[in-house]
């Protein structure tokens, strides 16, 4: 999982930048539109809503921006209506890779990402065409301060997880998706607010790649990550630490 990791360290970089931020602030209010209409617009009995509040939080999105998209959104009809799409394909390299994406015009959105991966030299397949290859887990972390290993595992396995790695860098606990919130919470009475918290694909198996074809899949998921209707994007590769420090420079 480590390349896994690094990427989203990498794109986490670019991310603090203020116009990727203000791009990931929109990325989120249209997560939390959706989740406020899938449902009641109380966090507590709407999950998919209070998945989204935690992402918001994660990224530090003032908390009057989200009850400002919470009651628009609670508003009744009007507005964006928004549909949820995921598309799979292979990118560069045939890096297997998992778009999440919210629109309001599918047709624009198909065409845009399609593009995206032919233009990069890959190819967008079917549904669950590399799904497969990755599985769908609740994440957790914690700075390494928190807890000890031992303390963090035992408390990660009385709250229902599956798995623990702890390093230097902090704990990732990672938990089956219907488990997410009772092992969160579980976490949380203990150690506090967690660092982060997220559904995310994990693959099962990785891609390593050399500087030339992780430039060049970077470059095609920035193409991906800067479409306003994409809302995540996954992908198997594996970098080696020195690679992976060199292009988060």
């Amino acid at each position: 999982m480590a390349g896994h990791s690094q990427f989203k360290n990498i794109m986490h970089r670019k991310g603090a930048q203020d116009a990727k931020r203000a791009k990931q602030f929109g990325k989120i209010i249209r997560e939390l539109t959706v989740a406020t209409r899938s449902g009641l617009p109380d966090p507590n009995s709407n999950p998919r809503l209070r998945a989204a509040i935690v992402a918001a939080r994660d990224v530090n999105m003032p908390k009057d921006t989200i009850e400002r998209a919470i009651k628009k959104a609670s508003g009744g009809a009007g507005g964006d209506d928004y549909v949820e799409m995921r598309y799979e394909g292979y990118g560069p390299a045939g890096v297997a890779v998992i778009v999440e994406a919210l629109t309001d015009n599918r047709n624009r959105t198909a065409s845009e990402v399609r593009a995206a991966f032919s233009k990069s030299g890959g190819s967008m397949g079917e549904t669950n065409s590399v799904s497969f290859m990755f599985r769908r887990l609740g994440v957790i972390t914690y700075p390494a301060s928190v807890a000890s290993e031992d303390d963090m595992l035992e408390a990660a396995i009385e709250a229902g997880a599956e798995n623990v790695v702890s390093t230097d860098a902090g704990h990732e606990i990672t938990c089956e998706v219907e488990s997410f919130f009772a092992v969160k919470d579980g976490l949380e009475a203990r150690f506090g607010e967690a660092e982060s918290g997220k559904l995310d694909w994990r693959p099962e198996n990785t891609v390593t790649l050399d500087e030339e074809k992780a430039r060049s899949l970077f470059k095609f998921l920035d193409v991906l990550e800067d479409n306003d209707d994409v809302q995540n994007v996954y992908a198997n590769f594996d970098l080696p630490d020195d690679l992976a420090e060199k292009l988060s420079a």
